[in-house]
């Protein structure tokens, strides 16, 4: 592999400090970027040679990235090794993430409220801690319904609703309005 351009040196930088902000660790963060960019397929070697990482981390780091989806597992004829490569549309790949929290972070939550919702409750600390975890599973209910509504839209028309921003609102204030019952006289 030919080294990394300034540009994709800096991109990968910059992937690797915002892994922790992410909830992924610096080096996956890295290794992701790379392969991202990367105009073919890369091998676990390729990406510990241009990273300058063991080969072991970036065993580990391409593991994690596979749990998530974010990469794709390749076999080239005659080739016993590995290759890896990313999605490139950025709507797919938020997409997927977007699926993965869900999966990895609501759905236990959802779980956990819906069962603290069906206990007895026996104290008034309980009634007023069951009715604010009420409130909390409400809305991540609604929530993960308005995603699976979003989830099912194709990009290019998710992308207009998004640039549409606080026309949303208005819209939904003029929608009222027309639905208002004219005043009694």
């Amino acid at each position: 592999m030919e080294p990394m351009t300034p540009l994709v040196r800096s991109f990968v930088g910059h992937f690797g400090e915002m892994g922790s902000r992410w909830g992924i660790n610096r080096t996956v963060g890295q290794i992701y970027a790379l392969i991202f960019v990367s105009p073919q397929a890369l091998n676990a070697d390729e990406i510990a040679q241009a990273l300058e990482f063991s080969r072991s981390n970036v065993s580990m780091g391409l593991k994690e990235l596979q749990s998530w989806r974010l990469v794709n597992l390749h076999h080239l004829p005659g080739d016993r090794r590995e290759y890896f490569d990313a999605p490139t549309d950025a709507w797919e790949i938020f997409r997927t993430l977007a699926e993965e929290r869900r999966r990895r972070e609501i759905e236990p939550t959802l779980s956990m409220l819906r069962n603290a919702l069906i206990e007895p409750v026996t104290t008034p600390e309980d009634r007023v801690a069951q009715d604010r975890m009420r409130g909390m599973h409400d809305l991540i209910e609604l929530m993960s319904t308005w995603f699976d509504d979003v989830e099912r839209l194709d990009s290019r028309t998710l992308q207009q609703l998004m640039k549409m921003g606080s026309k949303v609102q208005r819209l939904l204030e003029f929608g009222g309005k027309l639905k208002k019952p004219a005043a009694p006289r």
